[in-house]
């Protein structure tokens, strides 16, 4: 029996349209599913903790810091999101004790986002379980994964990002 594929089906659509970008279509829309597959992948692996991806990226990114606080801005800079959205995940990790939020002693203008023990905890279990599970990514070798990183490094660039 074949398996009928959505994408591949669109793509033949399309190549009997407008040939000279189906490919593209099709690549956008697999990269599209792609992230949706890999979201649900990983939110998966850290439901045991409680955490969203979101809210693990911020506790990791917190927990990499020197002194395991960062402005809030800044966070969101780094995590490439609105500020809204860091707001809102730094508010649950604290409501959970996770975080801690401070006014700035050098600036009081500037909110510091603070990981706690608990935090480092949790955040060091989550990144325990989501290299076992590569991340979703475990029908790639190393190297692939790496080949991924580059052809999407290229798209993000285009599109001005990096």
């Amino acid at each position: 029996m074949v398996e009928f594929d959505p994408i591949t089906e669109a793509h033949r659509q399309w190549s009997a349209r407008w040939p000279e970008h189906a490919d593209h279509m099709t690549a956008i829309t697999s990269v599209m599913r792609v992230q949706q597959l890999l979201l649900a992948r990983v939110e998966d692996v850290l439901k045991p903790h409680s955490l969203t991806f979101a809210a693990f990226e911020a506790l990791r990114l917190l927990a990499f810091t020197r002194h395991g606080s960062l402005p809030m801005g800044k966070m969101g800079e780094r995590l490439m999101v609105h500020p809204a959205s860091v707001t809102n995940a730094i508010r649950k990790l604290e409501s959970r004790g996770l975080v801690e939020r401070r006014l700035s002693p050098d600036d009081r203008r500037v909110v510091l986002a603070t990981i706690t023990d608990d935090g480092r905890a949790v955040v060091a279990e989550a990144t325990d379980a989501l290299n076992q599970a590569d991340f979703g990514l475990a029908g790639l070798t190393r190297e692939q994964a790496a080949e991924v990183t580059v052809t999407l490094r290229l798209l993000r660039t285009t599109a001005g990002d990096a």
